[in-house]
């Protein structure tokens, strides 16, 4: 599942995909509806990439929280985001069972649920879209230079996003 394209705005419903920057802002696509609009920089937004949720031991990444998740519920949608909060914390015991209770809110439950089930109405969970993909090969140094030109616009991405966030 690629999740470093994938944002959630600070005051707008849903999920939003990052399709190309602007000068002053960014262009992004709602992943259910793909309805395209137009965001600014003083937008608070986080990526899905960036977002992990705390266990006793350490933070655990939110694409090993959703396959969890996933394989708890074969790969179909989970529990409403408005379930009662014992079927939150059941379903929360079930997807990550050493989660922190002190540090994960009943309402980081509930937007957990919802984004699960947001992205699979929008079909990014699938078994398929769980199989990391194994780093292509090649000899020598130009097995290097593919690399850093693959990263390259990531970190990029990734750089111009955090910006969004002071």
């Amino acid at each position: 599942m690629l999740l470093e394209k994938i944002i959630s705005i600070s005051g707008k419903p849903g999920l939003y995909k990052l399709v190309s920057q602007l000068k002053n802002g960014f262009i992004i696509e709602e992943v259910t509806t793909k309805k395209k609009v137009s965001i600014g920089n003083s937008s608070q937004v986080s990526l899905l990439d960036n977002i992990a949720m705390f266990t006793f031991d350490k933070e655990v990444p939110l694409f090993e929280v959703f396959e969890n998740i996933a394989k708890n519920y074969d790969y179909k949608e989970t529990i409403n985001h408005k379930s009662s909060e014992a079927e939150l914390t059941e379903f929360m015991v079930a997807s990550l069972p050493n989660y922190d209770t002190e540090r994960v809110y009943n309402s980081d439950i509930k937007k957990l649920a919802q984004w699960y089930n947001i992205l699979h109405k929008a079909g990014y969970i699938t078994p398929e879209s769980f199989v990391k993909a194994e780093p292509e090969t090649v000899e020598g140094e130009a097995a290097e230079e593919i690399n850093v030109e693959k990263e390259a616009p990531k970190k990029l991405l990734k750089l111009k996003s955090l910006q969004l966030l002071k």
